[in-house]
């Protein structure tokens, strides 16, 4: 069974941290780009970062440069997404997606592109 599984969120205050990890089981993510989405309640999903199957391009929406850095391990089947400087517009549900299509990443994330989605996990900042 193909599957992606997201962990790593929960409550954070402004200004804190966190690290999300997506995890692939049933398929090597190796050929895939892979994206960080989030959504908020009454919110569109949107593109959060992407990063192409090398790691070697990498995408992030405006309101997270600076701030988030997408990275991923091959070996362990895994990408990370590492949150700094967190805000409470960051509050959301964020969603890995994997993509085999031959896309950019920027297209990638702008489009909200994904063959395989995980469950999402809860970022929450507030204080």
């Amino acid at each position: 069974q193909l599957q992606l599984v997201e962990s790593g969120g929960g409550l954070v205050q402004p200004g804190g941290s966190l690290r999300l990890s997506c995890t692939a089981s049933g398929f090597t993510l190796d050929y895939y780009a892979i994206g960080w989405f989030r959504q908020a309640p009454g919110k569109e999903r949107e593109g959060v970062s992407c990063i192409s199957g090398s790691g070697g391009s990498t995408h992030y929406g405006d309101s997270v440069k600076g701030r988030f850095t997408i990275s991923r391990d091959n070996a362990k089947n895994t990408v990370y997404l590492q949150m700094n400087s967190l805000k409470p517009e960051d509050t959301a549900i964020y969603y890995c997606a994997a993509s085999g299509l031959l896309t950019t990443v920027q297209a990638m994330c702008v489009k909200t592109l994904g063959d395989y989605w995980g469950q999402g996990t809860q970022v929450t900042v507030s204080s």
